[in-house]
């Protein structure tokens, strides 16, 4: 594709994005960068969330990974349907009775201020790296299909993506955010079925002969029985349901979207719909993946194999082919997936670490209107920092991303898991000021024990480590609790 048609995508998303922050920020309130003034339709929360449960790691990561894990993923996505059923009827109640902006103000209410501050600071970690892995994947993209020819380093392309994402969300924040999530949703899911179809075309295939390649294929592999393998069904189902708790539930970035439901009952139907469309879609960028691979296979296409035998930067796959190989449409459409999912990963991310952190550190619901406004652009600013930062430090990262953001996940999330667990379903009271403490141990034990159990009984966690480290967070606040 050449550089001026790239261009010209990303111009007239961007404005497009600008219109809509627009028409979103009048007559906003001081609270409606943090709570969208609790207004927007259930409805396109849920379908605006795929966008950012999806990102441009499902676009990318998800389809090239099927090579070397099959459909064994969906396992996983499986485990997070049921553990979006306990986020809808448990936890939703809990935030709601609250009136919480900051979620994990529920943790100072039962425990107090250590442990609220703590559970914060897991969250501003855990979504700062997730945030980073996201946008690196979609800055990468972008930088090899528009950036190379212009000879504009990497950490420039990085800096003008969270640049503009400032200039349409400084001023609304999430109440924009809705909006333009739905928007990028739409491109996203798009991008994949466009290049379905253009697969389809090329190899002259009907729709059913292409579903029948697709199921009779060698990845077509769903379940996995092996107990020791990392792609085992129990712990890919049971760290599926965990980590959708930790990474939905007990996320300010995904539930601070669900508190702008106008009531409780709205919000559940949001979670619920948003958990039945994004197993939907999952499904169909993994079928994708062997699409992709067939016509590969079908075009002499190579691709770099390791010593191991498996396959090498298989998120390149889908950029590859989608902007070399299968024509304008596929690319063009390809480019808005890609630039919606840069977009969609880290605007919001970027506004709920905002807003976690000016009112769970800074205390921002007691100041003046125009303290509140310096407070959180300067904020803001600190949290671009830090991602562009997380960036270059792994730039140079190789393989499919997404088992990357979750193996992290695991250990950034886990002490929230287990402090939330443990504040809803026991009535033991903890000594607060050693909270910090034990949540730091959880997880340097989880990945001591990992290391070991892989090198002595060749048994890997995978993504069970978020389990792992839950329990033993629980473990600690029992040795902690007052007599």
């Amino acid at each position: 594709m050449s550089p001026i048609l790239v261009f010209s995508v990303i111009a007239i998303y961007f404005v497009i994005l600008m219109v809509i922050s627009y028409f979103t920020s009048k007559g906003r309130s001081d609270e409606s960068y943090f709570t969208g003034d609790r207004q927007s339709p259930w409805f396109l929360v849920a379908f605006g969330m795929v966008g950012a449960g999806l990102s441009g790691v499902t676009f990318v990561s998800v389809p090239g990974m099927v090579s070397n894990n099959s459909f064994y993923f969906y396992q996983f996505i499986l485990g997070n349907v049921v553990g979006y059923l306990f986020i809808t009827f448990i936890l939703i109640p809990l935030y709601y009775k609250l009136k919480l902006v900051s979620i994990y103000g529920y943790l100072e209410d039962r425990f107090g201020t250590k442990t609220y501050k703590t559970g914060s600071l897991f969250f501003l970690v855990s979504q700062s790296f997730g945030a980073a892995l996201r946008l690196l994947l979609a800055a990468k993209i972008l930088q090899f299909a528009f950036f190379d020819a212009l000879g504009v380093p990497f950490f420039v392309t990085v800096i003008i993506i969270l640049a503009l994402v400032w200039l349409y969300t400084n001023k609304s924040g999430i109440k924009t955010i809705v909006w333009t999530d739905t928007m990028q949703t739409i491109f996203l899911i798009s991008g994949a079925v466009i290049t379905i179809y253009s697969i389809t075309v090329s190899l002259d295939l009907s729709m059913s002969e292409a579903v029948r390649q697709v199921t009779s294929h060698k990845y077509f592999e769903v379940f996995n029985w092996e107990g020791k393998s990392n792609n085992n069904f129990y712990k890919q189902f049971v760290a599926g349901i965990l980590i959708a708790v930790a990474m939905m539930g007990l996320d300010q970035n995904m539930m601070q979207k669900t508190l702008t439901c106008k009531n409780r009952w709205d919000a559940q139907k949001n979670t619920l719909t948003y958990s039945m469309i994004l197993a939907i879609t999952q499904f169909l960028f993994l079928g994708l993946g062997i699409l992709l691979y067939i016509y590969a296979e079908n075009h002499n296409i190579s691709l770099p194999i390791g010593e191991n035998g498996q396959f090498l930067d298989t998120d390149t796959l889908f950029p590859n082919l989608a902007l070399n190989h299968l024509g304008v449409l596929a690319g063009v459409s390809f480019l808005l997936g890609i630039i919606a999912a840069s977009f969609s990963s880290v605007d919001s991310a970027l506004t709920a670490l905002t807003t976690s952190f000016t009112y769970d550190f800074l205390d921002i619901s007691r100041k003046s209107s125009s303290e509140k406004k310096a407070l959180k652009n300067k904020v803001l600013v600190g949290f671009s920092f830090i991602v562009f930062t997380i960036i270059m430090l792994f730039q140079n990262s190789r393989g499919d991303v997404i088992s990357l953001i979750f193996n992290v996940a695991g250990y950034t999330y886990g002490p929230l898991l287990g402090l939330y667990l443990f504040g809803m379903f026991s009535k033991i009271n903890i000594k607060d000021k050693f909270v910090p403490l034990v949540c730091l141990l959880a997880p340097l034990v989880t990945y001591a024990l990992s290391v070991y159990f892989k090198e002595t009984y060749q048994f890997d966690f995978g993504f069970i480590n978020i389990a792992v480290n839950a329990v033993l967070t629980i473990i600690g606040l029992i040795i902690i609790k007052r007599k």
